[in-house]
């Protein structure tokens, strides 16, 4: 599948799957040098506090019910204080988590969202090389919203947070899902693709194949139902639709979740 980088530089990329396991991947990938040029842009929501547009509006006012969905889930599915968020962003999730007790600590790579993070919600941010410097099995908890599909080196990384993880802590993992109702209609303009700043496109299957090859069961999913219409109205404005054919394609799509998932879910993980 050949897809523009609608959000800032309208460069096209390719979307490739693995004859395999059927995985897919966004190809080619920027090198490391190149990637942070791709996130520079007042368009990238989610390292931004824009109010800028309706979306951009909408988005801001929808953050706070979610960040109270985030935090109620990690309560209800996890125990323990010690939590890591990796690729906190602008700190947002983890200011929710200091306010609810939790003991936080947040790894982020870019150093615009790091001094945001700091200048806004007070949550000093630790670089991403800090990642394996950490002791192992000193987190409860670790979340990671939205940002799995965004890392390089995925089992490297994914196999650290299984040793950075207590025994019996909890993974919450955040990503768009490439099979639901909305991402089929949407076909190249599904804006949660969102190259090349997505590396990887999940399924359901893919996030249980890759976790339980380092020992970990995913033990519920969750939905995120705001992101069906979110993603719905950036795609209509990618083919210059409607919004109210955004909202209509965002309810579709959480009716037919039990057929194909939701736009975006989160996977509650445990290890064996």
């Amino acid at each position: 599948m050949e897809v523009v980088d609608h959000m800032i530089t309208k460069e096209q990329f390719s979307i490739v799957s693995c004859e395999q396991c059927g995985f897919h991947f966004t190809n080619p990938i920027p090198t490391k040098e190149r990637i942070g040029a791709y996130y520079k842009g007042d368009e990238y929501v989610s390292h931004s506090s824009s109010s800028k547009g309706l979306i951009n509006r909408l988005y801001g006012l929808v953050r706070k019910r979610t960040l109270q969905q985030k935090a109620s889930w990690v309560k209800r599915h996890a125990s323990g204080l010690e939590l890591l968020d990796v690729g906190c962003g602008t700190g947002h999730f983890l200011n929710a988590a200091k306010a609810s007790g939790y003991s936080i600590t947040g790894i982020e790579p870019d150093q615009d969202a790091r001094a945001f993070a700091l200048k806004e919600n007070n949550i000093d941010a630790l670089g991403q090389e800090v990642l394996y410097e950490l002791r192992e099995q000193s987190f409860d908890i670790i979340t990671m919203w939205h940002v799995l599909e965004h890392v390089y080196d995925l089992r490297k990384d994914v196999e650290q947070l299984t040793k950075l993880l207590k025994l019996g802590g909890t993974i919450f993992i955040a990503v768009p899902n490439m099979g639901s109702y909305d991402a089929q209609y949407y076909k190249s303009l599904w804006a949660a693709y969102d190259v090349p700043r997505h590396l990887y496109h999940f399924q359901e299957k893919d996030i249980r194949s890759l976790f339980n090859d380092f020992d970990f069961d995913v033990v519920e999913v969750l939905p995120m139902k705001y992101d069906a219409f979110y993603v719905s109205m950036l795609s209509e404005k990618y083919k210059k639709g409607s919004l109210m054919n955004a909202l209509k394609i965002g309810l579709k799509s959480n009716r037919l979740a039990k057929k194909f998932g939701y736009s975006s879910q989160v996977y509650v993980l445990k290890g064996k």
